[in-house]
């Protein structure tokens, strides 16, 4: 009993660290799941953008801007119908307005609106959005948008070049939007049960979800597919139900995927991806050709005639510094990562083992090239 009393706070300690990294893997189940009907809705809707410093559309090759110009001067009492081919200012822009109603909005309630120009405008930095309804997909106004817009970009031009950060024909309005109209839907009178919907669709996943469920609130939960967990409410009161699932910690599975992007250069891989035994040797022949040209001068007094002639440098890389490495069967992604930058390989090099790899059999997961 002396000689084990030292070692109590070791396994101790051991003990909370494998507690510590079994935690570490789990989630909330409110964080991996969407409550069936429980769902935002999008709204959009046309407008135009006044106060433009001449960035706005040209009216005449903007036929749609020019027309809704001439009708909401009308409906303001201005009659410009017989004048149109006057009409010449470049301070006015037609915007898609797009907006998402959240879950439980309720009249009056404010949310945020994206514009985006439609024609040939250059810049909204500075345009204010005049009064412009929002629609649903049943064609009924939800929401109304008015406001200054904020594009966060910058844009200046000179006689001999120009600079743009950012996007100037793209831009925010923050609470642009008052909700007129309310998505009927009570959550307290959903019926006697409901579904969970898995954000990440996976069979295992939703297994762990329902055990979980069964073993803190009682057996009211049933996996129906890998995106869907049944809640049997019964007399339960779904508020108080809901309330208690969703801070539940689960342990999310998911599937060995790698994606690659080829455009951008961008690779994902899961930490459940493995390798069998494969040998892998990078290396390109590159062949470089600079061409320096010099002058030459002739001497004093010489007659002669100044003349180019030409300097060519040819440098060759056939890669041998580049090794050949094992990957020995079933490496975890940490040493699939280690080996590869070990052989000096960037990310385009990189996409080419990848599909290799995947190629001669020895990648254990679904590879996805966009």
């Amino acid at each position: 009993m002396r000689g084990f009393r030292p070692a109590l706070p070791i396994l101790l300690s051991l003990l909370f660290v494998a507690l510590a990294g079994a935690a570490q893997g789990q989630v909330r189940i409110k964080d991996i799941v969407d409550v069936e009907g429980v769902r935002s809705n999008q709204l959009i809707g046309y407008g135009l953008v006044v106060g433009l410093n001449g960035t706005g559309d040209k009216l005449d090759s903007a036929i749609f801007t020019r027309e809704s110009l001439v009708g909401m001067l009308e409906r303001l009492g201005v009659n410009t119908r017989d004048q149109v081919g006057k009409l010449s200012t470049k301070n006015i822009a037609a915007v898609m307005v797009t907006a998402e109603l959240p879950a439980f909005s309720r009249g009056g309630s404010r949310i945020d609106v994206s514009v985006s120009a439609l024609g040939d405008a250059s810049n909204l930095t500075g345009g204010t959005l005049l009064v412009t309804p929002l629609l649903a997909a049943d064609g009924d106004v939800y929401a109304v948008a008015q406001g200054a817009i904020a594009t966060g970009a910058i844009a200046a031009r000179g006689g001999a070049a120009s600079v743009t950060r950012g996007v100037p024909t793209a831009g925010r309005i923050t609470n642009g939007a008052t909700v007129e109209k309310e998505v009927a839907f009570r959550l307290d009178k959903s019926g006697a049960s409901l579904r969970l919907g898995l954000r990440n669709p996976d069979l295992t996943t939703a297994r762990r979800i329902a055990a979980e469920i069964n073993k803190t609130v009682g057996p009211i939960s049933k996996a129906l597919d890998p995106r869907t967990v049944l809640l049997e409410l019964g007399a339960r009161d779904p508020i108080d139900t809901l309330a208690k699932i969703e801070n539940l910690r689960v342990e999310p599975d998911s599937p060995a995927i790698v994606i690659v992007d080829e455009a951008s250069g961008t690779i994902v891989m899961g930490d459940k991806v493995r390798i069998s035994t494969v040998a892998i040797a990078q290396g390109n022949l590159t062949i470089r050709v600079t061409e320096t040209p010099q002058v030459s001068q002739p001497g004093p007094l010489s007659n002669g005639t100044t003349a180019v002639v030409p300097r060519t440098q040819i440098q060759i890389d056939d890669g041998r510094d580049k090794k050949l490495g094992v990957l020995d069967s079933g490496v975890t992604l940490r040493d699939l990562v280690a080996s590869l930058n070990a052989l000096g390989v960037g990310p385009r090099d990189l996409i080419s083992i990848l599909q290799s790899i995947k190629a001669a059999g020895a990648l254990q997961a679904d590879l996805q090239v966009k």
